[in-house]
This record gives C-alpha cells, structure tokens and sequence, in this order.
C-alpha cells in the first residue's frame, strides 16, 4: 500500500500537501482509489467556492460506486485539476501524482490536526 509520508491524510480517504504558496492541494489515497476500482467519472468543485471543513465537494464514481469527496479544511477553492474530468483514470494510475483541487484555507485553519502516514495505515488497518 503506498502511503507516501510527507502528505497529510483524512479517514474519509483524502489526501492533503501543503503547498509553499500556503494553498492546499487534495486528491484521494490509493487505498480509496483501490477500493472504488476503474474511475469512470469525476466531478470537481468550482473555482471560487467557499468550503467547511467536512463538507461533500466533489464525486469520483467508478464501475462499481459513486463516493463524494470532502474538504480537509474550511477554505476557498483556488484551482481545479480539469485533466482528470476528462481522463478519471489518471487518479487509479498515479492516486498521488493526479491531484483533484486546491483550497486557499480560511483563517486559523490548518492540516495539522489531519493524520499523518502512520495514523492513516493505522486507519485502514482497522477498518
């Protein structure tokens, strides 16, 4: 299972990287990507959009399931990833290197609190 450890991670399969311009960006772990099977369909949230933390933002749908996305942290959308609408299999061929969004995040927001690897193996292996 690749778990990369300098990312930050949500049990609801999210990955997060903190980016230098202080943006976030956020895809979905290849365990999640693994579970769902071939993507068939994604969709995005649009540019612009104001997020709370938790909130249901995107949808990836395979042959087997459909699964919302949701925001690591309350924030602004600042960029979408349109290359993987148009090719959804790009996240199962590379789950880290496909990203789906970036959050410019709210005041007083951050990902420390996310997991790191090590709590996100430790996530899955209890599920």
């Amino acid at each position: 299972m690749n778990i990369p450890a300098n990312l930050k991670y949500t049990s609801s399969h999210e990955w997060v990287r903190k980016e230098t311009d202080g943006t976030v960006t956020v895809g979905i772990t290849d365990h999640a990507q693994g579970a769902l099977g071939d993507l068939v369909f994604i969709e995005l949230p649009k540019v612009g959009r104001t997020l709370s933390a938790g909130e249901a933002c995107a949808v990836v749908e395979s042959v087997k399931a459909a699964s919302d996305v949701y925001a690591p942290v309350a924030g602004d959308v600042v960029a979408v990833n349109d290359g993987v609408t148009g090719a959804p299999e790009k996240v199962n061929e590379d789950a880290y290197g496909a990203w789906l969004f970036r959050i410019r995040p709210a005041a007083g927001a951050t990902i420390d609190a996310l997991l790191d690897a090590r709590g996100y193996q430790a996530a899955i292996s209890d599920a």
